[in-house]
């Protein structure tokens, strides 16, 4: 029997690199909103968290500005930023591996649900996935912890100790213990080695080849 048998994945920073697509509809909101932010490394740090969440911590938003910078980046997202994007190397010979072996396989990201069907649909994953969850339009059920409850309660009586998160950021790894999952942190994403350290990952990885390896290891 194996270890896991549900699998779920984060989006941005670990199945696909969003970089360009993110920082520069970042950019276009804030200038919309009189802000000018021409190094485009300095948002890296909107992959990942809910957008209302880097707005407010970075740029001191209040919740109206977050609003309104939410819209202009959608604006732009939604017409060409969600497609500047690139899956990481070898994520499609993952996924075909984790299908042959019989996991089932989810989605749990931050980014709503909506868009992250359409960047699946764009490279042509979505069939791999067994559910895709990820926020409403309205910014409720954006924290990655509530997330994570979705996926499980979708599953139904399926025991917890099945589950294991993987994702880039603290914020995977801390919303899978919020909800008693193990976890496994990836180091190629954007989130580095002591942010995954520091927040207890079960499993820390460096490369889409040493997912794989530890479920070859697993069972």
């Amino acid at each position: 029997m194996k270890k896991y048998s549900i699998v779920l994945f984060d989006l941005d920073g670990t199945l696909s690199d969003p970089k360009v697509g993110i920082t520069k509809s970042v950019q276009y909101a804030l200038q919309k909103i009189g802000i000018v932010e021409e190094n485009l490394n300095k948002l890296e740090t909107f992959i990942g968290p809910p957008l209302q969440v880097s707005f407010r911590e970075i740029y001191g938003l209040d919740d109206v500005q977050i609003q309104q910078a939410i819209a202009y980046y959608r604006e732009r997202f939604i017409q060409i930023g969600m497609y500047e994007n690139k899956l990481y190397q070898n994520i499609s010979s993952l996924l075909e591996y984790f299908r042959k072996e019989g996991y089932q396989l989810a989605i749990a990201t931050s980014k709503p649900t909506v868009f992250a069907e359409k960047i699946l649909q764009y490279f042509n994953l979505e069939d791999f996935f067994d559910l895709v969850a990820g926020s409403n339009l309205d910014g409720t059920r954006s924290a990655k912890g509530e997330v994570i409850a979705y996926v499980r309660e979708h599953f139904g009586e399926v025991n917890i100790d099945q589950f294991i998160m993987i994702g880039d950021r603290k914020y995977d790894i801390v919303g899978a213990r919020e909800n008693q999952m193990d976890s496994i942190g990836v180091t190629y994403g954007y989130g580095s080695l002591d942010e995954l350290s520091d927040v207890q990952a079960t499993y820390i990885v460096n490369s889409v080849n040493e997912l794989q390896e530890i479920f070859n290891r697993l069972g």
